[in-house]
């Protein structure tokens, strides 16, 4: 077989060993599904050339600003911005934020250009102002491209593509951390065991979440990356969160039940990544990573709108992360521990972890009285509802809506919320119990019309400032459920509170706060969360403040 075609950026002995060169040259598929097939199975993975050419292919296809700078651009101004510098010197622009620059399987001058590159693109994207996951993609363009300029280009498109429905990849640090805290709310449905793991030896588990970008771009290996910018060329931003929930899996199972300690949990991963061929192949990878059953696209990107808005109301800046966090010297609860209250905390949207827990109602402050309890609460979205037996039984519930939305049924009992709430029980042994619908998805499918007005109202109520609302992710409109049944998340009336339904109420609670009783339900799909027929020792509502107002 002849030998491949490689530019002169690249190290041939080293890109023959990293991806063999036996696939097919061409490629005649013109059909969207097809396409998105053979990415997956790698139709062009073993050959460089084909490689290079699908690439060319699929970015031009990229819809642009009108004015979005080609390879000509690259010609007239690389000299005038580098100078007589050597290219191996060259300085990377500030907004890849001290990444290092992958080689993968580039040569010294190949490493030089993509410098050369970075700071050309930095001149003709002003705009951008932070995208650490940049080097590794112009890196990764240089082995596929015939000359700096085609490079130049291709990212080009990349960053000027204007298509409101495809995010490819961030350039703000608003952007950047909202992809962040998205990937945490998804590692914490989809990746529980692994969640639980972080939570337990990481003191700020947001800062572990804050390097998922790094491990694809920057530490998985050529022949992994590669794989992954097929399929994410085709299919866009979600085949990355995908990917990076496949690697917390497969390092949860090799690292569970061994130590980890709580500074080196970030390093360990990476490095993990970094020899990720110990483990698993690409091929598994992706057969890993595409097993996971995910929302739709819509609804992450409903998900990450949330997190930038609830980010925007916080001001962050570059190198400032959040921080997930219960103050011990700030918290009191008659039912739950500080310990206890983290591993609550660590379940909620990323984007209201970010806050501090904020206590509304006592029942033994403010006595036994559903009507004060709703009193306390309107006005707060989300809360936390916890509730204590006379047999020290711990239980609760977190609920997305403002308790106000009960009044827009006319008096009558209606069901509103939507799927982020959850029910729990702390004692005697931990267990949440998550909307049904996200373990098994096939009980419903995305509404074609679920892209129409991604910020409205919750759930089966209406809302007068819908653009006001943080949560418009997993809203029950945007979905075809069999029956209402599995919707059916919180209710209040003047006589009991009721959270989850169809077929029983994981919590009932009377009037008086006095008496309960939960079963199975088929919102939740859950046991009982106590015994089933319980009197009540304490009730508390909790907000959730941020801090900057505390």
């Amino acid at each position: 077989m002849d030998s491949p075609g490689y530019n002169c950026f690249v190290d041939r002995d080293k890109m023959d060993a990293a991806i063999q060169d036996l696939g097919p040259k061409e490629l005649s598929c013109t059909d969207l599904q097809e396409l998105k097939q053979l990415a997956r199975q790698g139709y062009w993975a073993q050959s460089h050339a084909l490689r290079g050419k699908v690439y060319q292919r699929l970015i031009r296809g990229i819809p642009c600003r009108t004015v979005t700078p080609d390879a000509s651009v690259y010609s007239d101004i690389v000299g005038k911005i580098v100078g007589k510098h050597s290219s191996s010197c060259l300085p990377l622009p500030e907004f890849v934020d001290n990444t290092q620059v992958p080689s993968y399987c580039l040569n010294a001058r190949g490493e030089g250009a993509v410098r050369k590159i970075l700071l050309c693109i930095a001149n003709q994207f002003p705009d951008i102002s932070f995208c650490p996951a940049l080097p590794a993609v112009v890196a990764l363009l240089l082995h596929y491209s015939i000359d700096e300029a085609e490079c130049f280009e291709k990212a080009c498109r990349i960053l000027a593509c204007n298509d409101p429905g495809r995010r490819l990849i961030d350039q703000s640090f608003l952007a950047f951390e909202s992809s962040c805290m998205t990937f945490g709310d998804l590692v914490n449905k989809y990746c529980q065991a692994a969640h639980k793991l972080m939570v337990a030896v990481s003191e700020d588990i947001l800062q572990v979440y804050a390097d998922w970008q790094r491990w694809l771009f920057g530490e998985l290996p050529l022949c992994y990356f590669a794989r992954v910018f097929d399929v994410f060329l085709v299919e866009g931003y979600k085949v990355l969160y995908r990917v990076a929930l496949a690697i917390l899996k497969f390092f949860h199972k090799v690292r569970a039940g061994q130590p980890l300690a709580s500074d080196s949990v970030k390093q360990d991963i990476r490095m993990f990544v970094k020899d990720i061929a110990k483990t698993v192949s690409p091929e598994k990878l992706l057969e890993k990573a595409f097993a996971i059953r995910l929302f739709s696209r819509k609804e992450i990107q409903l998900l990450q709108m949330a997190n930038e808005k609830a980010l925007k109301l916080r001001g962050p800046h570059p190198g400032q992360f959040v921080h997930l966090a219960v103050h011990a010297e700030n918290f009191h609860s008659e039912i739950v521990s500080v310990r206890e209250m983290r591993d609550i905390w660590s379940w909620v949207p990323e984007r209201f972890a970010l806050c501090q827990p904020l206590l509304l109602f006592s029942s033994l402050q403010h006595g036994y009285s559903l009507a004060r309890f709703y009193f306390q609460c309107e006005g707060h979205e989300p809360t936390l509802l916890l509730i204590k037996t006379t047999q020290k039984e711990v239980c609760g519930a977190y609920l997305s809506t403002d308790w106000s939305e009960r009044n827009k049924f006319g008096g009558k009992l209606g069901f509103f919320g939507t799927g982020e709430c959850f029910v729990f029980r702390l004692q005697p042994e931990v267990q949440r119990y998550e909307w049904v619908v996200i373990k098994h998805p096939e009980l419903t499918k995305p509404t074609p019309l679920m892209a129409a007005e991604p910020t409205a109202p919750l759930s089966h109520s209406t809302s007068s400032d819908p653009a006001d609302r943080l949560s418009p992710f997993l809203a029950t409109r945007h979905f075809n459920l069999p029956s209402k049944t599995e919707s059916m998340f919180m209710a209040g009336g003047s006589d009991c509170l009721i959270v989850g339904g169809g077929g029983g109420q994981a919590l009932y609670i009377d009037g008086d706060l006095n008496r309960g009783r939960t079963s199975h339900c088929d919102t939740f799909n859950n046991q009982p969360l106590c015994s089933e027929n319980f009197l009540i020792a304490a009730v508390e509502a909790w907000g959730f403040q941020d801090p900057d107002t505390q």
